[in-house]
């Protein structure tokens, strides 16, 4: 009797960690797909997050990386790595580092310039900065009702 309890919980404990693995996996997929990367599967185009904060973003080094929930992140020193380590999910940018501006006007996915940025509510908001304009102009006349529809729409595109 003893080992056939052992055996079930056994069986139950392999397809818990197997459930579990998979479910893992399957978010780093979605993450992947949907997050703004570069060639190299990098985010942010190799910019350290936690430069933002510092109000100066600095490229990182790649040899100086941290993998989170399948996202690849450089940063251009140890301590910086250290700091996103402690609470990744503070540094990781909004929106999956697309542009938040177009994530709010129509949910789109539009590429930014990884020195345009904004701090809002402890969170890095990226935005496009090219020959079609600035869109951190349009965004901080209308910031309050872009950032729910914001969230809406990468709420959507997560799923």
């Amino acid at each position: 009797m003893q080992y056939q309890k052992f055996i079930v919980f056994t069986i139950t404990l392999v397809v818990s960690i197997s459930i579990f693995a998979q479910s893992e996996f399957s978010l780093n997929e979605i993450r992947k797909k949907h997050f703004r990367l570069n060639s190299d599967g990098v985010a942010i185009d190799g910019f350290d997050p936690v430069s933002y904060f510092s109000n100066n973003p600095i490229n990182g080094k790649k040899e100086i990386s941290k993998e989170y929930k399948g996202i690849i992140y450089y940063f251009s020193s140890i301590e910086n790595r250290k700091i996103f380590e402690q609470n990744p999910d503070q540094f990781e940018p909004k929106y999956g580092g697309w542009c938040a501006y177009a994530m709010g006007e129509s949910g789109d996915k539009v590429e930014i310039d990884p020195k345009r940025f904004k701090i809002i509510d402890g969170k890095i908001n990226l935005f496009y900065d090219g020959i079609f304009g600035d869109t951190l102009i349009p965004w901080n006349q209308n910031e309050k009702k872009l950032i729910p529809k914001a969230n809406e729409n990468w709420k959507k595109l997560m799923k």
